[in-house]
């Protein structure tokens, strides 16, 4: 069971603790993915040192390697992968659902090939719960059914019934498991009768925490927000609230100010590895010749081992030549800054002063194109 202790509001937005049996999660939080038990390029001890207080894993990914009865023979997925600190696992339905090119959905649940070897495959909500429980996962979540978008309202109410069915189905399966939590997810798409249904009717079979998915996925940023301020109020204030797959920074000030405590996303440390940085002035590209012979720092007043010891020349040089170094600074990097908003917000929260800080960064954050 979770412990949510709000100890401060800023209209709708929230900060506290999320108090887990492995330890405290400061909210708003950022979950950084740690997919197939690993935050790529990342050593445990520096997530940790980025501020994160919990990581996110994949119930598709480790099902399928190197299996989940081998993790849980190895000692659960904390100690395979050195990380003491709360984990939450993805139930593995979106993996299913996008990277599954042969997959047939039944009631009992999905069929579909492995994306590594072809090899046939099958998640039920049970399966789904069976699997984390193995893994050991702290935050435990229901396999839904995550449809394409766009999408018709027909569509996504059908899609919407069998989540919640599976939802019914994936909390029995959960059970009673001292120390860990099971979180529904609220499906609807971007139509908000069927938001309001669905929290409803998870309210009714009864979590510890309640996720929003099914946005961030190409609907836009209005629309995202629209859809949270339609879902949140329906959603009990004695529980968190996770907006799954997001996002961009400007994405999680907006959802945090609309009531979200914790959010995930592979940005940061997929940005990481493609030559992007994050500031506070804006994404930085660091293949653009323009920052070859630029000695500055990333940012001046950053915190990570890439700003207090490397140019953007440096960085410019290191990311052209496919070094490895390249994706680990600048992963590190973002993981900083992900987390330095994080706090920021928090502190804002706490300060009565969220709409002063939210403004200030959307001015600073869309100042300078390529945040020169």
């Amino acid at each position: 069971m979770t412990s949510l202790v709000i100890s401060a509001t800023d209209g709708t937005a929230r900060m506290g603790e999320l108090r887990l049996r492995r330890g405290t999660v400061r909210l708003p939080a950022f979950m950084p993915v740690g997919t197939a038990a690993t935050v790529k390029g990342m050593l445990p001890e520096q997530v940790r040192e980025s501020g994160a207080d919990i990581l996110l894993g994949n119930t598709y990914h480790l099902m399928l390697r190197p299996g989940a009865e081998r993790i849980q023979r190895l000692g659960g997925l904390h100690k395979f992968m050195d990380w003491p600190l709360p984990v939450l696992t993805d139930s593995g339905g979106f993996q299913v659902m996008s990277l599954s090119s042969l997959r047939k959905i039944t009631e009992e649940g999905v069929e579909f090939r492995s994306h590594i070897d072809g090899a046939a495959e099958f998640l039920s909500p049970e399966r789904a719960m069976e699997i984390q429980r193995q893994l050991g996962s702290d935050i435990q979540m229901v396999l839904d059914e995550c449809p394409a978008l766009p999408a018709s309202h027909e569509r996504i109410e059908q899609s919407l019934a069998l989540s919640m069915r599976w939802a019914a189905r994936s909390r029995a399966a959960f059970g009673e498991q001292d120390g860990h939590a099971c979180f529904g997810i609220v499906q609807g798409g971007i139509f908000a009768d069927l938001r309001r249904n669905s929290a409803q009717a998870l309210r009714e079979i009864g979590f510890d925490g309640y996720a929003i998915g099914g946005l961030a996925v190409g609907e836009g940023q209005a629309a995202m927000l629209e859809t949270l301020e339609a879902t949140i109020p329906h959603l009990p204030a004695d529980r968190p609230r996770y907006l799954m797959g997001v996002g961009k920074p400007d994405d999680i000030v907006g959802a945090v100010e609309r009531g979200v405590d914790m959010f995930d996303c592979v940005l940061p440390t997929r940005s990481g590895r493609n030559g992007q940085a994050f500031t506070w002035h804006g994404p930085l590209n660091l293949k653009n010749a323009r920052h070859a012979e630029d000695a500055r720092p990333l940012d001046p007043d950053c915190r990570c081992r890439a700003c207090r010891g490397f140019s953007r020349a440096y960085l410019h040089h290191v990311v052209k030549a496919n070094e490895i170094i390249a994706a680990m600074l600048l992963t590190a990097h973002n993981l900083t800054f992900y987390q330095d908003l994080m706090a920021g917000l928090r502190q804002a929260i706490a300060d009565g002063a969220l709409g002063a800080f939210a403004a200030q960064f959307r001015a600073d954050y869309g100042a300078a194109e390529d945040g020169g």
